[in-house]
């Protein structure tokens, strides 16, 4: 048995100068006169069943006041192991940071959407190890494979648009994510790649990094993002405001869908916020894999039964003194 709380153990210590004062009390009570003989007042087998319970009922309260700061310590069993099944995947997210991506056909534009609704997904999947790539003309990891999704969100929240060379390195940023899961163990390794235009940038293109995932047993789930036609876009004005233009929505599908049908995966368009949760959730829906696992079961808290032994104390004591040990003034 552990305690949630152990420091409360050190209130017992306040046991020691109650039954002090209980003892010390006791002995001021004796008579102060003594008589040489009292086989007059012989009544034995009268009161000794009251003498001999005449401490029961402090020894009693005691204890109870014991448990009592047990309780409050907060006792708990984890003395089990039980066998159960979970799902868990590796996903690596590798997002468009580009400059397009500040365009506002979703609200309140493209990279706070697909950050909001990633978020979303992260919190859905607690079992799953879950990275983050970011990519424009260039690419880095702003977070490993990790199960501590706390910090992995906590990173999300500082990816923003301009961190690095602006443009649309589709290939490399495809590259970097599965040189980051390439070695996991898991059954299923999965890349989650989110954009909104044509590779034109990097070394690498697009269709050989589909390629280099496929040899890794990788499935690629591309996501092209922005409406149809033209989208406004948030242009600074020297003065320093913001002028709105409609500009061209550039998404190269044919290469999106081919990343995704080399490596098993699909392709999804999302036009607006609404789709891409949608995406999203067909996503959680398709990538669910059942594992075995053997865990130790969640802590139990055991306060019950001793808070039904210490009212059962509190009733005896109560009894003892109405019953044998009642007092007449």
């Amino acid at each position: 048995m552990t305690f949630a709380n152990p420091a409360y153990l050190f209130l017992l210590l306040l046991l020691v100068p109650l039954i002090a004062a209980y003892v010390w009390k006791l002995r001021r009570s004796q008579a102060s006169m003594e008589m040489s003989s009292s086989e007059a007042f012989d009544v034995k087998g009268i009161t000794t069943a009251k003498v001999r319970l005449r401490h029961l009922p402090f020894v009693l309260r005691m204890v109870a006041i014991a448990l009592v700061i047990v309780i409050l310590a907060r006792p708990q069993s984890t003395d089990s192991w039980q066998n159960s099944s979970t799902e868990g995947i590796d996903i690596m997210m590798a997002m468009d940071i580009s400059g397009s991506m500040l365009a506002r056909d979703l609200r309140p534009d493209r990279l706070t959407a697909a950050k909001n609704v990633a978020a979303s997904f992260i919190n859905g999947r607690p079992n799953d190890n879950i990275g983050l790539v970011v990519f424009s003309g260039e690419s880095f990891t702003q977070c490993p494979l990790t199960t501590d999704h706390a910090v992995l969100l906590n990173l999300f929240k500082d990816i923003q648009s301009g961190m690095i060379e602006d443009g649309t390195a589709i290939g490399v940023g495809l590259a970097n994510a599965v040189s980051r899961i390439k070695d996991s163990q898991a059954k299923s390794k999965v890349i989650i790649l989110l954009t909104d235009g044509s590779n034109n940038r990097g070394e690498i293109a697009p269709v050989t990094a589909a390629e280099i995932a496929r040899t890794f047993g990788i499935r690629v789930y591309t996501i092209g993002v922005g409406t149809q036609g033209e989208a406004p876009y948030p242009f600074r004005l020297p003065g320093g405001t913001i002028q709105m233009q409609m500009v061209p929505v550039d998404i190269d599908e044919p290469t999106l869908q081919q990343i995704a049908s080399i490596t098993g995966g699909q392709y999804f368009r999302a036009t607006n916020n609404s789709s891409l949760k949608s995406i999203y959730a067909e996503i959680d829906k398709m990538e669910k894999t059942k594992i075995s696992v053997r865990e130790f079961s969640k802590k139990q808290e055991e306060y019950t039964r001793i808070a039904l032994v210490v009212l059962g104390l509190l009733l005896i004591e109560w009894l003892l003194r109405i019953t044998i040990l009642k007092r007449i003034p």
